[in-house]
């Protein structure tokens, strides 16, 4: 190989072992539990997580290997109960947790939590021949609700309605199908998501139609869908933060939620009120919105 063929190779091979070793650098300066790899702690709930074929899965979890693969860090899983999730967090055993968890002002007490990959809150579902969207729809209903959620005494302030509870989220759709209840509140991603997969079960989910009232707090709010990292790490919490600007911006989370049911736009609206100015967030900090162009 001779003449400006053999330049253009030798300058094209320089270029790639440059962008190599940027990469190295740039991971190099990031806080992990260890180094070049991050550990990430999650539950297997889907359509939040899971892991297949050596990739995080689940709007959550595609999102958070696509941030691993820009930031050139490599995942190494870590499955776990909920309930250990943030424990092994704040002990340093790993880098980042996740599973749809919600933002809320004490978990920034022992977490950096980040900007939000989307957002959630209380959904309603019923069969498509109801479209019931507001409390006064609600008055003198059966609702079916999982023993132990926030929301049973929000519901139970609604007139007339009779709440039934139910150990599991399956045990509740169940009396929803099978026409014991007029409505189910349980898990509304676990839901859309089992309904994209069984369309012969005829339910649909409707978003409340009510402002936030502090009243009913839990049912009428919504909240930030946010991972969260090591205190002792913020260049790799700015990071995170940076690359999900990006997600928001290419519509990424929008594009990898249709593939789990959550492609409406109620995942990606911001709530009225916005929780995190002056608690973990500055004044003029703006809740993120998707970029132009996404449908």
């Amino acid at each position: 190989m001779t003449g400006p063929l053999k330049l253009s190779f030798w300058l094209a091979a320089a270029s790639i072992a440059f962008v190599g070793l940027c990469s190295l650098a740039g991971a190099a300066e990031l806080e992990t539990v260890k180094p070049g790899k991050l550990v990430v702690a999650f539950n297997g709930d889907m359509p939040g997580t899971s892991f297949d074929n050596g990739k995080l899965i689940g709007l959550d979890g595609e999102l958070m290997q696509w941030i691993a693969d820009q930031l050139g860090l490599q995942v190494e899983p870590a499955m776990m109960e909920w309930s250990g999730e943030i424990a092994s967090v704040t002990s340093g055993r790993v880098d980042v947790m996740h599973g749809m968890m919600g933002w809320s002002a004490q978990r920034t007490q022992v977490m950096t939590v980040s900007d939000p990959i989307y957002y959630a809150g209380v959904r309603i579902n019923q069969k498509k021949t109801t479209n019931y969207s507001s409390l006064k729809d609600l008055e003198g209903k059966r609702i079916a609700l999982m023993t132990g959620t926030a929301a049973v005494n929000d519901y139970k302030k609604i007139p007339g309605m009779d709440v039934k509870l139910f150990d599991t989220l399956d045990a509740a759709v169940r009396a929803l199908l099978d026409g014991r209840v007029d409505i189910a509140s349980v898990d509304a991603a676990s839901v859309q998501y089992a309904i994209q997969r069984n369309p012969q079960w005829d339910i649909h989910q409707v978003s409340f139609n009510e402002p936030y009232d502090p009243n009913f707090p839990i049912i009428t709010s919504r909240w930030n869908v946010v991972y969260g990292l090591r205190k002792e790490a913020p260049n790799l919490a700015k990071a995170f933060n940076d690359k999900i600007a990006e997600i928001w911006a290419k519509c990424l989370n929008h594009k990898i939620a249709q593939k789990y049911g959550l492609g409406d736009d109620w995942w990606f609206s911001p709530p009225d009120v916005n929780p995190r100015v002056n608690v973990d967030r500055p004044a003029d900090w703006k809740q993120p919105k998707l970029g132009a162009g996404c449908s």
